[in-house]
């Protein structure tokens, strides 16, 4: 392969992993209170595992003898087993073309084949099924022959040609990377970018700073703006930069540039200190900037975008709204991957159980926060191969440096998770709360998303294995306003970070939002080009007449008091 085709391998292996890349969700909360030994036991779901298998025992058997006669047409060379053409870990020739090495890659897939198989034919249910699906993926992802640096004949060059450089630096690397959490590999170096120099580089200005969080109101970039601005509400677990990433890759940027008054919370990463912060803390910040947006931008209407977590949060607000009779200060209300519905809400939802919540939420109300650190390394482990063993044989086979993506910078970024925070999430996950008409309070007023009648626009990635988008698609069936759902074709994190410029980019959408997820996707109507022009458009015809842009930013109740992205971003 040669240089160029290697830079671009890279790049789309950055691209994929961006895809698939998240903010770990609240669901993820109840598992990051366990040892990491403990995320690997399987409990009473190992044990119907077994019990399943027991009442199939002829299942057993054929499994094995299917698994003995496939590595016997391996032995002999006549297997035709093949990886998936777009798993890049068998890309070096050797693997084809080596009969030793071919061997090797096919008994690993028929034994990995066998592995899976038995989890189906152990006919769980749904919940065990995931679970035990999660222990035996990773299992299987473990034992990968590109892990082994014996087995691995790209490993085994690269050692030639270094002298064993590569497993001397490897070395020094795996020791700093496991020193501290999280304890996996690095997927970016530490320096690769610079907040405010290099990403989140969007021009503005923090206007209004509490405990809670900052308020940044970006630089109008056209002559003419909306009347009314947009609040956009970032997750509560990485910092708020993903909507303000490189420059040209930023929907903060893009909103901007098309004609909109955009503003944007940075919620402080709060420590032992900030233990009692919950819900209805968050819940009260949203107000409080709310309140902030119309007194400098004299309006009394403020478009408000929720993002994953801050979804969560925006959505009970809205419910708190819709109690008090003030849903009017809201002029249009968007969802960006927001699972509000959490039944069956994926692999993540399987993976809990109330003995883990209950350990997780004591263990976080002791320390009076969730390290944001150790979340990512649970959620690494959800994507083994492409977050966890991808970079095993880069960082440490190889002895190479990660490439520095700026999604992966950002991923590595992570906020903690206050205790209060933390136990309320775990309240509205296991009871699925946001479902029931006033199931759920905000500000000690019930929440029921039925009656938040705004528009609304919903966006989801057909492709985002943390938040499916059938579970952010049952949003429209809960709120109470006209939804527009959109479904993108990438995944959790590409969703968002969707810049117009990808001729292969297209989206999703329909008139009609039927009950059942299906149902809508056979009706859709495919649209090219990047959802963020449409989403702009949207809210162009929600935000009110143009007018001239401010003379400045801020007012005179709110002078600024730093340039964005401000000082809260910075805290470690």
């Amino acid at each position: 392969m040669t240089t160029t085709e290697e830079e671009a391998a890279a790049a789309a292996e950055g691209s994929s992993l961006a895809e698939e890349l998240s903010t770990p969700l609240d669901l993820l909360l109840a598992d990051a209170g366990r040892s990491p030994i403990r995320r690997f036991l399987p409990g009473m779901s190992g044990v119907r595992f077994a019990a399943g298998l027991a009442r199939r025992p002829h299942k057993v058997v054929g499994r094995t003898a299917g698994l003995g006669v496939e590595l016997a047409k391996v032995g002999l060379g006549r297997s035709e087993l093949a990886p998936a053409p777009k798993d890049r870990r068998w890309a070096d020739e050797a693997w084809a073309k080596n009969p030793l090495f071919r061997r090797t890659l096919q008994g690993y897939l028929a034994w990995g084949q066998a592995v899976r198989g038995l989890v189906d034919d152990a006919d769980l249910d749904w919940g065990d099924g995931h679970r035990i699906g999660f222990l035996a993926d990773n299992l299987v992802e473990a034992m990968a022959p590109t892990n082994n640096p014996a087995l691995n004949p790209k490993v085994l060059k690269r050692t030639l040609d270094t002298g064993g450089g590569n497993l001397l630096e490897g070395g020094k690397r795996l020791v700093r990377d496991f020193a501290t959490a999280p304890r996996v590999p690095s997927m970016v170096e530490a320096d690769a970018f610079e907040v405010g120099k290099d990403i989140a580089v969007t021009p503005g200005a923090v206007v209004l700073r509490t405990d809670v969080f900052e308020l940044i109101q970006y630089s109008p970039q056209t002559p003419q703006v909306r009347e009314v601005p947009l609040l956009i509400v970032p997750p509560t677990i990485n910092k708020y930069y993903v909507v303000d990433l490189a420059a040209e890759r930023s929907m903060i940027e893009h909103l901007v540039r098309s004609g909109l008054q955009v503003y944007c919370i940075s919620w402080r990463n709060p420590d032992a200190r900030h233990a009692a912060w919950d819900l209805d803390t968050y819940g009260q910040a949203v107000l409080d900037a709310l309140d902030g947006i119309e007194q400098i931008s004299r309006q009394d209407k403020t478009a408000l975008l929720g993002i994953c977590s801050g979804g969560m949060i925006a959505s009970m607000v809205m419910g708190h709204l819709a109690a008090t009779g003030k849903l009017d200060r809201v002029a249009a209300f968007s969802l960006m991957v927001t699972v509000l519905d959490q039944e069956r809400a994926g692999v993540t939802s399987a993976l809990l159980s109330h003995k883990a919540a209950a350990a997780s939420t004591r263990a976080s109300a002791e320390k009076g926060y969730l390290d944001g650190r150790v979340l990512a390394e649970v959620f690494a482990w959800l994507r083994p191969n492409d977050l966890i063993w991808n970079y095993w044989v880069n960082n440490y086979l190889m002895g190479h440096a990660p490439k520095a993506f700026d999604i992966l910078f950002w991923n590595a970024d992570p906020v903690r998770m206050s205790a209060g925070m933390h136990r309320d999430f775990m309240d509205l996950a296991f009871r699925n709360a946001l479902v029931e008409p006033n199931a759920a309070t905000m500000l000690d007023t019930p929440v029921d998303l039925g009656k938040v009648t705004t528009d609304s626009y919903v966006v989801a990635g057909i492709a985002d294995h943390l938040c499916q988008w059938e579970s952010c698609y049952a949003s429209t069936q809960l709120l109470g306003g006209t939804s527009k759902f959109v479904l993108s074709t990438s995944g959790h994190i590409a969703a968002m970070v969707n810049p117009p410029g990808n001729p292969k980019a297209n989206f999703r959408t329909a008139e009609q939002n039927p009950p059942e997820a299906q149902d809508w996707l056979a009706g859709a109507h495919q649209v090219p080009g990047s959802w963020w022009d449409d989403y702009a458009g949207w809210l162009a015809e929600r935000c009110g007449d143009e007018r001239g842009k401010p003379r400045r930013l801020g007012s005179a109740q709110h002078e600024p008091l730093c340039e964005a992205p401000g000082t809260y971003v910075h805290d470690r």
